[in-house]
């Protein structure tokens, strides 16, 4: 059994040291060219070893190829598991909510500084 997600965090303090928020960004794989991943990606040795694993492209396995079922079925099957594990509320992006979105990618999140940033 391989790698099937990959996951990252940030924490953000609140003001005065307050209560911030969690980013949680996950990537799943639900089918993948693993030749065309290892063309694409650079994998240095040290993240290898650090694995305890020789190859990449033996470390990922896909959704389709554990599963066996269609992609549909298995977003369906998260959607499912997460509302009983957690709660879900169905809803939609508001036109305002839309709007202060692409003001935030005009002024902040598409310029240099923001995508030229090194943490």
């Amino acid at each position: 059994v391989g790698k099937i997600a990959g996951a990252a965090q940030k924490r953000v303090v609140g003001p005065d040291g307050g209560p911030g928020a969690v980013l949680h960004h996950v990537t799943m794989a639900y089918d993948i060219d693993a030749d065309k991943m290892l063309e694409v990606l650079r994998i240095g040795k040290e993240k290898m070893s650090d694995k305890g694993t020789r190859s990449a492209k033996k470390r990922v396995d896909p959704l389709r190829r554990q599963t066996g079922l269609p992609r549909q079925v298995v977003i369906e099957r998260m959607i499912d598991s997460f509302r009983k594990r957690h709660g879900l509320t169905t809803g939609s992006v508001t036109d305002a909510e839309l709007a202060r979105a692409e003001e935030l990618v005009r002024t902040k999140f598409a310029t240099p500084e923001w995508t030229a940033r090194v943490p």
